[in-house]
């Protein structure tokens, strides 16, 4: 069914007609006025991945599912030095990366409107995985990246027959170059901006349940603008709410040290903003300065008794390496959440052996980065 989105603060309802990425009246960012329920009578099985949930997906009947094979990624266990650990293995989604799930339904809403021509701006992942739906779509795509984007990823968008835009500096500067265009006439598909791709992330929470045969009792997963550990979050909230599980799973976000703002504002409140910088890091895919959704991330993570960790750059390659051992071949996005499961096992905060099963998210395949 389709949902109603507003805009988060002055409540106007999102303009179909204009395609708006902010609103037009106060700027302010679009979210669903009630997160599309789940239920558990209305999961079609005969359906694959992520469209076994088109009832709670957000999307009006008549909407086009433009698909790829996205989702039914593999959860494994691994005995690590720290415990057992789940390990959900998103980066074997069809463009390498979990952004499927939601540039999925981000681009048959846009199909349902239309569109022929739209622009988008990423590290990487978000425009490699937009570049792959909008030719499935037949939509002509011009993709924004920062120059240090790794090779891979910008080849990977260029053969799927996008015009890639590289911008010297920044990923800030990425993201002015395309709002710039947006506010000039172009249809901004942005996975930063838009709430059309949180109920896509939410089918992972789903996905967890049925493999698991329970909830997690604990799930950790990279933060970068926070739209994945929301619409996780969201998702096992919807569960919650079926009666399918009883509590929420402590929801873990993890940042690289050289930019978190969402873990200062965490862990420090507003005064741990003070020092936070965009600075270089090897995980590209979570170097975000104003993340969009840190709010409604630190609100879910607080409310599943969670938490937010931040990687010291050097054990980055350290986790690549030790999850590259145990067979999981992942960018160093995805490794950032090998030094959380260290920290959460050597901290008094978070009992990583209790209350139900370990899982960690790894976002983004290694074949993706130089």
């Amino acid at each position: 069914m389709s949902a109603q989105i507003i805009c988060s603060s002055c409540k106007t309802a999102y303009p179909n007609e204009s395609l708006a990425y902010k609103c037009p009246k106060c700027g302010g960012l679009f979210h669903y006025a009630e997160f599309p329920p789940f239920d558990p009578s209305k999961t079609d099985h005969q359906k694959q991945g992520i469209w076994r949930f088109r009832h709670c997906l957000g999307l009006p009947s008549e909407a086009p599912e433009i698909s790829l094979g996205e989702g039914d990624t593999p959860l494994l266990l691994s005995q690590t030095n720290y415990g057992p650990v789940y390990f959900k293995l998103e980066y074997l989604n069809p463009t390498g990366s979990h952004k499927d799930r939601g540039v999925a339904l981000m681009t048959s809403h846009l199909a349902l409107q239309g569109v022929r021509e739209a622009v988008e701006d990423s590290s990487g992942n978000a425009g490699a995985s937009f570049a792959a739906y909008a030719a499935r779509a037949g939509i002509k795509a011009r993709i924004f990246v920062p120059d240090y984007a790794s090779g891979p990823k910008r080849t990977q968008i260029a053969a799927y027959g996008a015009e890639l835009v590289r911008i010297l500096g920044k990923r800030s500067d990425v993201a002015d170059a395309v709002r710039r265009a947006a506010d000039a006439g172009a249809v901004y598909a942005s996975h930063a901006y838009l709430p059309h791709l949180l109920p896509g992330f939410a089918t992972l929470a789903y996905e967890l349940v049925e493999q698991l045969g329970r909830s997690p009792g604990l799930i950790i997963a990279p933060a970068g603008q926070g739209s994945l550990l929301l619409g996780i979050g969201l998702g096992f909230k919807n569960l919650v709410r079926a009666g399918i599980i009883d509590v929420l799973p402590r929801i873990v976000g993890v940042q690289a040290m050289a930019c978190a703002p969402i873990w200062a504002a965490y862990t420090m409140g507003s005064a741990g903003m003070q020092w936070v910088t965009e600075g270089q890091t090897a995980a590209e895919g979570v170097r975000v300065r104003y993340p969009h959704w840190g709010d409604a991330v630190m609100q879910i993570v607080s409310e599943s008794h969670g938490g937010m960790f931040a990687v010291e750059e050097e054990n980055i390659s350290i986790g690549r390496n030790e999850l590259a051992f145990a067979g999981f071949y992942v960018e160093p996005t995805s490794a950032i959440v090998w030094d959380a499961i260290r920290q959460l096992a050597e901290s008094d905060a978070l009992d990583l052996a209790g209350g139900g099963p370990v899982v960690a998210v790894l976002t983004g395949s290694g074949l993706k980065s130089g």
